[in-house]
């Protein structure tokens, strides 16, 4: 099919700057790939130091989950807007501008005094990794040439994938060895090593449009992703039925759909012209980066307590055990490329979300208690790659779906998929662990004392603390919370196999086209 793009000139670079050689590609996307590891590092380091924060601040558990999430919110919400922004402005002034807020942000909200200040800093920096995270993918699309484009996605892909369970083992390195404040070292020295590399090696490029920046488009978007997201992160804590959580699902679908119409009656003049999800490469890609960064995310969530309340593990050791799945993540995001020049972007996605379906299905088969790592560990491998393998072509179809021009908001979009889709799979998956581990557990209370029983219906760990009251009855409980928690978990993993099932019969049915992706085509845009 074919959509009219709207007027534009091709990138903008800094004058003086030619076509960037061998040597300064390597610089170009080391520089982002810190910048972005940043980033990613931020997200999830603070979950490791949630009982340190609340002591600390004398906070509540709800405090505590406001300063881990309001990062995500902030970033998730203005990513389209600062996106577009990018592109217009400049993306070497937004990404350095970025860069120079996300590392004041990190110092003080290591040298906060107190849980206010904290929420501050992290609003901060979730603002400012808004700006950077976008700006780092559209400076690879709008700068590498073709040839070299897919391996550097891959890079980059590589880096947003694995680099999350790469920041949870530092985070909680730091955390076991060192005072929980020094979490925030390793993203501003990442952050200031970026900014030094990006003043030295990152040219600057911007798009010239006719139309004015599409100011009602970014606010309507910007609330309905705070709506939604919110009610991700707020539903299990506060309950899914319950007012904040209605108020919050009703206003980010209106402002969705808003914002949807808004974007149609723009047309080219939109922040993101939503008619191109008609085409099988923006669609197929995004409803792929959603589901399996959900399912990442979700697994995340079933796997720490198995190691910790299960195996007994620490939690540095425990995110050790989360390394495999990173590093093939990683290695197979660097080669899906070279499957996508061979058998196409379709057959490559659809060997990923295949393998990663099987990984979900040998965990869900062969967890147990007794069995323990091993029981998992083939599963976690086949998710690594499978992952890998169908993050790259997700992620290069979908800004290669979208004009040079519009290279920041491809960025954007490829990031808020992803974001969602976490924020999706924490929420569902970790709903569906705790309700199968409630139906477990309460055949398997037989004199247990009843407030020990009730106790230990609400979580493993509740169980595992109150235990020691119960006499007798101790190591009888803990075993039937471990193998209550086994079985939460199978249950958890054969929907989530379900859903990736699903995907994969989608993928390979409307998935893109086994040719080399589009490529900023100026007069159409191609499947």
């Amino acid at each position: 099919m074919s959509i009219n793009q709207s007027p534009r000139t091709a990138a903008a670079p800094t004058a003086g700057e030619g076509t960037p050689d061998a040597r300064q590609l390597r610089a170009i996307l080391i520089s982002v790939s810190i910048a972005l590891m940043a980033v990613i590092a931020s997200v999830s380091g603070l979950n490791v130091a949630q009982t340190h924060m609340a002591v600390e601040f004398g906070a509540s558990q709800s405090t505590v989950l406001w300063i881990i999430n309001i990062y995500t919110l902030a970033l998730a919400a203005l990513l389209l807007p600062l996106g577009a922004i990018g592109d217009r402005l400049g993306r070497k002034p937004m990404l350095i501008t970025g860069l120079v807020i996300f590392s004041a942000a990190g110092i003080v909200a290591g040298l906060a005094p107190s849980a206010g200040v904290m929420i501050a800093a992290r609003v901060a920096a979730g603002v400012s990794a808004a700006m950077i995270m976008p700006i780092t993918l559209a400076v690879i699309t709008s700068t590498f040439p073709e040839e070299e484009r897919g391996k550097a996605i891959g890079v980059w892909t590589g880096v947003a994938g694995g680099g999350g369970i790469l920041g949870m083992f530092l985070s909680a390195l730091l955390v076991d060895v060192a005072d929980w404040r020094r979490l925030f070292v390793l993203p501003v020295v990442l952050a200031v090593v970026a900014l030094a590399m990006t003043l030295k090696s990152v040219p600057n490029s911007r798009e010239r449009s006719s139309h004015s920046f599409d100011t009602i488009g970014a606010l309507v978007s910007t609330v309905a992703v705070i709506g939604l997201i919110f009610v991700l992160q707020e539903g299990p804590e506060r309950g899914w039925t319950a007012p904040i959580t209605l108020i919050g699902l009703a206003v980010g679908v209106v402002a969705a759909i808003a914002f949807v119409a808004w974007e149609l009656h723009r047309r080219d003049a939109s922040l993101l012209d939503v008619r191109l999800f008609r085409e099988r490469g923006l669609a197929s890609g995004s409803i792929t980066l959603l589901v399996v960064f959900g399912v990442q995310a979700g697994i995340a969530v079933v796997l720490f307590p198995f190691f910790q309340a299960v195996l007994g593990w620490s939690g540095l050791l425990s995110t050790v055990a989360m390394m495999p799945m990173a590093v093939m993540m990683m290695m197979t995001s660097g080669l899906a490329p070279k499957m996508v020049a061979r058998i196409g972007a379709r057959s490559t996605m659809t060997v990923g979300v295949a393998l990663a379906a099987l990984g979900l299905t040998l965990m869900a088969l062969f967890v147990s208690v007794d069995g323990g790592y091993l029981s998992i560990l083939a599963g976690m491998l086949a998710m690594g790659i499978g992952m890998g393998l169908s993050m790259t072509p997700s992620t290069e179809v979908i800004t290669s779906s979208l004009p040079r021009a519009k290279q920041g908001v491809a960025s954007a979009l490829n990031d808020v998929t992803r974001e969602f889709g976490t924020a999706l799979g924490v929420a569902m998956l970790g709903a569906l662990l705790a309700s199968g581990y409630r139906g477990a557990i309460d055949g398997k209370l037989d004199g247990i004392p009843g407030g020990a029983a009730d106790t230990a219906r609400e979580g493993i760990a509740n169980a595992i603390e109150v235990a020691p009251t119960t006499g007798s009855h101790a190591q009888d409980l803990i075993h039937a919370a471990q193998r209550s928690f086994v079985d939460g978990w199978q249950q958890a993993m054969w929907i989530g196999a379900a859903v990736m099932a699903v995907l994969l019969v989608y993928v390979a049915l409307r998935g893109p086209k086994n040719s080399a992706p589009p490529r900023f085509n100026p007069g159409r845009r191609r499947s």
